[in-house]
């Protein structure tokens, strides 16, 4: 179960040897016991971070299956290189719950260098966090993790569309400091949740991401992320959550989320 003691400012306990224990903090929306995938995110994205690093090397793309549900408690993190190179390299972590892996997550590991003479971005600039207004919409939603967030809002916000900033207090791992990779990144899955097409526990369906794939032609910095979300659902159980991934600099990169849209079985 989950460590129940709010005190806790982080998202998860080390327990040595690449073991965790997730807090209270890091609680699922659709399920009580479970966790959510934005804080495993963001721990996955540390391990990936953290393994064999180089220097004028950096992730670039991170791609999450999310394999079942991801118990709370104790579980595992295992790091391995499926593709070593001089200039590029593609990692995998595996994180293992309850004897099976629940996450397995691949990252392409580039080597950078000064392209700055024909540096552009296309992507829109989403209005700065100083024109945001507090928001309390992510309270629609449960668990620990939605709890934890503090967001704003920006005019243009609507179900289906919307432009929000979010923000954590907690680190990610009790008693060390996070990195402002491992911060942002591990709020990203939370775009899913921010301009939801139909209302959780108010509407006739549920629609969880199996997947979250991130792309980053830039890396982050500071502690607040920015979404510019889009939010697509097919006639036929399939929809994806698109955003652009800001930081108060500007756009850093884009998300993708494959979702199962699923009528709830007692609805009306």
């Amino acid at each position: 179960m989950h460590e129940t003691s709010t005190s806790t400012g982080s998202y998860y306990k080390r327990l040595g040897d690449g073991r965790y224990w997730s807090t209270v903090h890091a609680q699922g929306a659709w399920n009580p016991h479970e966790q959510h995938m934005a804080p495993v995110t963001g721990l996955m994205v540390r391990e990936l971070e953290a393994f064999a690093p180089r220097d004028g090397m950096r992730l670039a793309q991170l791609g999450f299956d999310i394999l079942g549900l991801i118990p709370d408690g104790e579980f595992t993190i295992d790091v391995s290189m499926l593709r070593p190179g001089r200039t590029i390299e593609l990692l995998q972590a595996e994180l293992t719950a309850g004897g099976r892996v629940a996450v397995r997550a691949t990252a392409w590991r580039l080597q950078t260098s000064d392209t700055a003479a024909v540096a552009a971005c296309e992507d829109e600039v989403m209005p700065p966090l100083s024109e945001a207004d507090d928001w309390d919409g992510l309270g629609q939603w449960p668990g620990g993790f939605i709890e934890s967030l503090q967001a704003k809002v920006l005019p243009e916000h609507r179900p289906g569309r919307g432009a929000v900033w979010v923000h954590s207090p907690f680190e990610m791992v009790d008693g060390e400091p996070t990195s402002a990779l491992v911060r942002l990144l591990g709020l990203v899955d939370s775009a899913n949740g921010v301009s939801s097409r139909v209302p959780p526990g108010l509407g006739s369906y549920m629609f969880p991401n199996v997947d979250l794939s991130i792309h980053l032609y830039r890396e982050p910095e500071g502690e607040w992320l920015g979404l510019q979300t889009r939010v697509t659902f097919a006639g036929d159980g399939v929809g994806l959550t698109s955003a652009v991934l800001h930081d108060e600099r500007g756009p850093f990169g884009r998300s993708e989320q494959i979702l199962t849209v699923r009528r709830l079985p007692d609805a009306p």
